[in-house]
């Protein structure tokens, strides 16, 4: 019972596809429907022109220029025949996945569009992105059209014609052309902007970091970590060739420029063999220092050999160079291979399984790419080149990741060796400190003996002479001794005077001297303003200051008669300025200048005057 009902329901759905297809017959649409599927353009004719030699022949695409004349340069036109059952209803559209160098574009007689100077060489190339061409509206005829491409090609550049598609434009460009372009143009731009981010990150990391495994303690050299150096040069010679896809008219003539090109090409293989010669250790082994030069001879040899290949007009040149800079680079990642099996770690693992790929890649271009007859093939490199250039990173952040804990953990233990080394010159300057202070101590225990012995000392054995002589009186005795009696009070008042402090040496003077000076019979005056410190004066030169006052007031006991002493102080302009006066008897300063006043006062720098006649005596010191 079923069946039958499945046969009756595919019955009228035939029943109505016919109705259907008749009305369509019947209004003329079945050839509008058949005009608006795209056309796929491989057959033709194409008439070539070399060095003067003109040639018309069959043609089926697609056309690969450098394979069909050996890469030399020359025109050529395709005449690709169509046929529409209808006029097109809705505006067409053609895409050429590559063509190049330059060319031009004409529909039934009408040019459609220019790309770059058909009369110029080695200038642009607009084969590097897929082209899209609107036709413009009732261009197409029903029944027999003729498109027709014009190009020039230059020496050994990829030029040639894919296959043709011409169709609705709203199929053809969003379901063709955009999808082409995404993958070449598009891709190109992801892919530099990829490795320029790539390489500025090892290359800062090149500039800021230095290798942690060398012990500058021991007299090493710091030196910058040399992966990180040739991780940039690779990423950045990439991003140069990839930037190639994007110029459709260079800043130089296709000779210099194609060199470039390869030259890039060829530094972002030999600085990725220089990153794997560090990363499997060799650098640091002198067996296998004569690496670098094979490596160095794959830059050469494409600079060389390219240049060779464009002067001559002989690309061939250049693909056999390739083989053998294909033939290098396997022999190179196949050792690095064998090395990373034998002494297996994450990174070379990753690395060897991206430079196999990439390898395998790069042989697969070489053949399709530059022995094929096929044209328009996008290299596969260029993509795995993200695969290689994400573990490169992902190898520099590891390494820089590994240096910054070893980093961390050397300054750690160098952080505990320079506690430790405070901690010893903590107490080894504890113990000269308190060696300092008890050498201090007795150098001023010294110091005391010492003056005591000059001061109180000689005034003691001035005391012993005169009653040995007899012919002292008990006063000269008496003022001898008092002298004696001052001058130790002074010096034990000079320990705790503070240094420069002029002010207070001079009040301790007054309340020392001040009634030996009453009991003599001389009125003290005293006329002191507030003084600055003196920076100059030191515990030893406040204690000289103090013996050559004392010995001004001992000088007029002694020997001016007099009644009346005033201390005078003040400060004149930044000068500090100290008088001793007395009404004394006086006596000639020219001849009877006391010696050792002018020493003491010029071993503290003070500038020393004394002004002397009778009833006036001046002792007066000045400092800076």
């Amino acid at each position: 019972m079923r069946p039958n009902r499945v046969s009756l329901v595919m019955s009228w759905l035939a029943m109505l596809l016919m109705g259907i297809a008749g009305v369509c017959g019947l209004f003329g649409v079945s050839g509008a429907f058949a005009a608006e599927v795209p056309i796929e353009l491989r057959q033709g004719t194409v008439t070539t022109t070399i060095d003067g030699v003109t040639r018309t022949e069959p043609v089926e695409l697609s056309y690969h220029w450098d394979r069909q004349h050996n890469g030399r340069p020359g025109t050529a036109s395709f005449d690709l025949p169509f046929t529409l059952e209808a006029e097109p209803e809705v505006p067409w559209g053609i895409f050429i996945p590559r063509v190049g160098n330059v060319f031009e574009v004409q529909l039934n007689d009408t040019l459609l569009q220019t790309y770059g100077d058909m009369k110029r060489s080695n200038d642009a190339d607009y084969a590097k992105a897929p082209i899209y061409v609107p036709v413009p509206g009732k261009l197409l005829r029903k029944g027999d059209n003729l498109l027709q491409i014009r190009l020039h090609a230059d020496t050994a550049r990829l030029a040639g014609l894919s296959q043709v598609v011409i169709g609705p434009a709203a199929t053809v460009r969003s379901e063709l052309f955009e999808g082409a372009n995404a993958w070449r143009f598009i891709g190109s731009v992801l892919l530099m902007a990829f490795s320029l981010i790539v390489g500025g990150i090892a290359l800062a990391l090149w500039l800021t970091q230095l290798d942690v495994d060398v012990d500058v303690d021991a007299g090493g050299v710091p030196r910058r970590v040399g992966i990180y150096l040739w991780a940039a040069l690779a990423e950045f010679s990439w991003a140069v060739r990839m930037a190639d896809g994007l110029v459709a008219e260079p800043p130089l003539s296709w000779g210099p420029w194609g060199v470039l090109m390869a030259a890039s090409y060829a530094g972002w293989a030999a600085a990725s063999m220089m990153f794997v010669y560090h990363l499997a250790g060799w650098a640091n082994e002198q067996r296998h220092r004569w690496v670098r030069w094979p490596v160095a001879g794959v830059v050469v040899g494409t600079v060389l050999f390219s240049a060779l290949s464009l002067q001559r007009d002989e690309p061939a040149w250049f693909t056999a160079w390739l083989a053998v800079e294909l033939v290098l680079v396997a022999a190179f990642v196949g050792a690095f291979a064998l090395a990373t099996l034998r002494h297996p770690n994450d990174d070379r693992l990753l690395m060897a399984g991206a430079a196999l790929l990439t390898l395998a890649f790069a042989a697969r271009d070489w053949l399709v790419v530059r022995l094929s007859d096929a044209y328009g093939e996008t290299t596969w490199v260029s993509y795995s080149s993200v695969f290689f250039g994400a573990v490169l990173l992902l190898i520099v952040l590891r390494r820089f990741r590994a240096a910054a804990l070893q980093a961390r953990g050397s300054v750690a233990a160098l952080a505990e060796r320079v506690a430790q080394r405070e901690r010893e010159l903590a107490a080894t300057y504890a113990e000269l400190e308190a060696a300092a202070q008890v050498q201090a101590r007795t150098h001023e225990r010294e110091r005391i003996l010492r003056e005591m012995h000059d001061g109180v000392g000689s005034h003691i054995s001035s005391a012993i002479r005169q009653l040995q002589s007899g012919q002292s009186s008990s006063g000269d005795l008496l003022r001898t001794l008092r002298d004696s009696l001052d001058q130790l009070k002074l010096q034990i008042d000079s320990i705790h005077l503070p240094p420069g402090d002029v002010g207070a040496l001079l009040a301790a003077a007054r309340y020392r001297l001040e009634p030996r000076l009453a009991s003599s019979g001389i009125e003290f005056e005293w006329a002191v303003d507030e003084v600055e410190p003196v920076a100059g004066l030191d515990a030893h030169g406040m204690r000289q200051l103090q013996f050559l006052l004392f010995e001004s007031i001992s000088n007029v006991l002694r020997h001016a008669e007099a009644t009346v002493l005033r201390f005078e102080a003040g400060m004149k302009g930044k000068t500090v300025q100290l008088r001793v006066i007395d009404n004394g008897k006086g006596f000639d300063a020219a001849k009877h200048m006391p010696r050792s006043l002018a020493e003491r006062s010029g071993a503290i720098g003070a500038r020393l005057t004394v002004e002397s006649r009778p009833g006036r005596t001046v002792v007066q010191l000045e400092f800076d």
